[in-house]
């Protein structure tokens, strides 16, 4: 028996816009970029890089999961807006303890992630009582009770013990997901149950990608207004500032566009969707670590590079590129050559850069990146544009 109220709180498959409240939502993530950033910089070493990926695994989670959530219910629904709003807020606790997550304040951000996943699941519960999607959220709900246990032990260990027992509770999150949270006594969520709506993911997905993009601006605006305008270090804000056009020329080019008719062609959507999910994913952890990058060259465009330096200036990009591949191949089952050759040219400058000055790293990845771009647009002058082919898919 569906009760009319929990029906009306369900999205209407005709409407895959994202809304204003959505928009509204992700600004919270504009700082906690920001604040992954923050703390990555303070701490280059290969302990920081992995503590700065399991916090980046937790922050994105909390926006896949609403993403998520909004794509089943509706957003104009007030019970719904309050739900978005009140995530918002855990996020942004979230992000103001995260530079100090390792440290004092892990409570406060594993408490946060915690109550965020939990109450979210809890009030889906009770707002599905009746209906046959109630078993979803409780799948979802025993999970995030089964993690929250590392989640809190973590909190409240220190050291090496806290970064194990989040691994584990990341892990566990992300497993869970993956394998569509089989739970004692009701299942696995079926796969025809798992929110599809291709437009609307894809536009959600596009939206985070440029958060991450204005989360690079933020950072390169104010390490200039910090250090302030010398020669050098304006040479180095052009530089970072043509970085974040590249990038968002090759995401955008062509697979970017096409996104949404891909997942809608794929003869499995959910498969789809999981796969660029965790492609974006990895493009956003590129950024994040490309501003690392962009604020130690524009502090220090003639200093003395260090390994760790060279490695977010030019590995940041190589991120990117990466999971830019992953994400042409998820939408037309092949990945064109020129990913590849930066990839490769990347990681043959990497020894070349540790004996030049910083900005230089700064103009390298550049120019691969302008390489890609280039070859993007010669590929694609006097060809028709190219339709989705996902996997899976005949040609």
């Amino acid at each position: 028996m569906t009760t009319g109220r929990a029906r009306g709180l369900l999205r209407g498959r005709g409407d895959p816009r994202a809304t204003y409240l959505e928009l509204f939502f992700d600004l919270a993530f504009v700082f906690a970029l920001a604040q992954l950033s923050y703390a990555l910089v303070h701490d280059l070493a290969w302990s920081g890089a992995f503590q700065a990926m399991v916090l980046m695994l937790a922050v994105w989670w909390v926006w896949f999961t609403t993403a998520w959530t909004t794509e089943l219910f509706d957003p104009q629904r007030p019970e719904v807006q309050v739900l978005a709003i009140a995530i918002m807020i855990g996020a942004l606790v979230m992000a103001i303890a995260l530079p100090d997550a390792f440290s004092e304040r892990g409570l406060i951000f594993a408490g946060a992630y915690v109550a965020i996943h939990i109450g979210r699941e809890i009030f889906l519960v009770i707002a599905l009582r009746n209906h046959e999607l109630r078993r979803g959220p409780r799948r979802v709900l025993f999970w995030f009770g089964v993690s929250a246990l590392p989640w809190i032990a973590g909190a409240l260990a220190h050291g090496t013990a806290r970064a194990a027992w989040w691994t584990l509770a990341v892990v566990l999150d992300y497993a869970a997901y993956v394998l569509r949270h089989p739970t004692p006594g009701i299942g696995r969520t079926p796969t025809a149950l798992l929110p599809t709506v291709a437009e609307h993911l894809a536009e959600r997905l596009r939206q985070f990608f440029i958060i991450a993009l204005g989360e690079l601006i933020l950072v390169i605006g104010l390490t200039l207004r910090g250090t302030g305008f010398t020669a050098h270090r304006t040479a180095a804000f052009i530089v970072s500032i043509t970085v974040t056009v590249l990038l968002w020329r090759i995401y955008i080019y062509r697979a970017g566009e096409l996104l949404s008719a891909a997942i809608a062609a794929a003869p499995d959507r959910a498969r789809v969707a999981h796969s660029v999910s965790y492609t974006h994913l990895a493009m956003v952890a590129g950024i994040v670590f490309t501003a690392v990058g962009a604020e130690l060259f524009i502090t220090h465009p003639l200093g003395h590079s260090q390994p760790a330096w060279v490695a977010v200036m030019l590995g940041g990009p190589a991120l990117f590129l990466a999971g830019r591949a992953s994400f042409e191949y998820t939408v037309f089952a092949r990945v064109s050559r020129s990913r590849l050759i930066g990839l490769v040219a990347l990681a043959a400058l990497t020894p070349a850069m540790l004996h030049v000055p910083p900005l230089l790293s700064g103009v390298a990845a550049t120019a691969v990146l302008a390489g890609v771009a280039i070859s993007d647009a010669v590929r694609a002058r006097g060809h028709p544009p190219e339709p989705p082919l996902p996997p899976g898919v005949s040609a």
